[in-house]
C-alpha cells in the first residue's frame, strides 16, 4: 500500500503564492497519473490539476489556468502544484492523487481513477 502526504499548504494573502508537494511512502513508486484535487466546505470536490507523464499531457480546471502548475518531481515519486496569483475562492483542503486505475492516456479528472488519494492539506487566501 502507498501512502501519499501533502505538504507546503498553509494561509497566505491574496496574490501570493503557495508550492504543495505530495510524495508517495515508497521512493521507488512512480506513475503516470498525477492529480490534485480540493474541496471547500460546502462545495464538491474537483479536479484542479493533472497530468498524464507519458508525454506530458496536462489539465487544469478553468479557474486556474495560467495561475496554477502541475509537474512531476525528479524523483518520480513525487508531485508538485505551484499555485500564483492566489485568490480567496482558493481557499480548500487540496488533495494529491496518483496510480491510474484506468488507462486513458490522458490526464485523468475523477477522484477514483487514482488507485491512491492523501489526506489532503488546508490552503486559506485571505483578502
Amino acid at each position: 500500500q502507498v501512502e501519499l502526504v501533502e505538504s507546503g499548504g498553509g494561509s497566505v494573502q491574496a496574490g501570493g503564492s503557495l508550492r504543495l508537494s505530495c510524495a508517495a511512502s515508497d521512493y521507488r513508486f512512480s506513475t503516470v497519473c498525477l492529480g490534485w484535487f480540493r474541496q471547500a466546505p460546502g462545495k464538491e470536490r474537483e479536479a484542479v490539476a493533472a497530468i498524464y507523464t507519458t508525454g506530458g499531457s496536462t489539465y487544469y480546471t478553468d479557474s486556474v489556468k495560467g495561475r496554477f502548475t502541475i509537474s512531476q518531481g525528479s524523483a518520480k515519486n513525487t508531485v508538485y502544484l505551484q499555485m500564483n496569483s492566489l485568490k480567496p475562492e482558493d481557499s480548500a483542503m487540496y488533495y494529491c492523487a496518483a496510480g491510474c486505475r484506468t488507462m486513458q492516456g490522458l490526464p485523468l479528472k475523477k477522484w477514483y481513477d487514482y488507485h491512491y488519494r492523501g489526506q489532503g492539506i488546508q490552503v486559506t487566501v485571505s483578502s
